[in-house]
């Protein structure tokens, strides 16, 4: 069987790159693995209650992330296909290349904010360092303002 890393990010153009994935993985016979790459823990320093209330309000987003990738496989697996919904912490880039290294991912597909040029020089671009470093073929799916 083939394997389909979706990376998750939960903006808008995730329906549209689910959506892709799941066509394709019917087409291949493949298996969805819908990835999300949470930011690492800030590190805290001391133990006021300032850092432990961030912790909390970290864990209950990371909980909220998880279930609603759970969710997502549910309904996937639902539709017939196969499924497994991932949320692991690191820099996005590299650990998005270690899941497709550690699920010996076939394929990557993943959105396109499509956001401006000034952006991209600042902060850079998850697709552009996917692109330029994975080892496997990547399908851009664009924003829905650049079609």
């Amino acid at each position: 069987m083939k394997n389909i890393l979706v990376p998750i990010d939960f903006s808008p153009i995730g329906k549209d790159v689910l959506a892709t994935a799941s066509e394709l993985a019917l087409a291949m016979n493949a298996k969805l693995w819908l990835v999300h790459v949470a930011a690492p823990d800030p590190e805290f320093v001391g133990y006021q209650a300032g850092p432990a209330h961030v912790r909390e309000q970290r864990v209950d987003v990371l909980r909220h992330e998880h279930a609603d990738l759970q969710t997502m496989a549910a309904g996937l697996t639902a539709q017939g296909l196969s499924s497994e919904a991932l949320l692991v912490q690191g820099p996005t880039t590299e650990t998005l290349l270690n899941e497709v290294d550690r699920l010996k991912a076939d394929l990557i597909v993943m959105g396109s904010h499509g956001r401006g040029g000034l952006f991209r020089a600042l902060v850079g671009s998850v697709c552009e360092q996917v692109l330029s470093e994975s080892r496997v073929p990547v399908l851009i799916i664009p924003s829905p303002d650049r079609r």
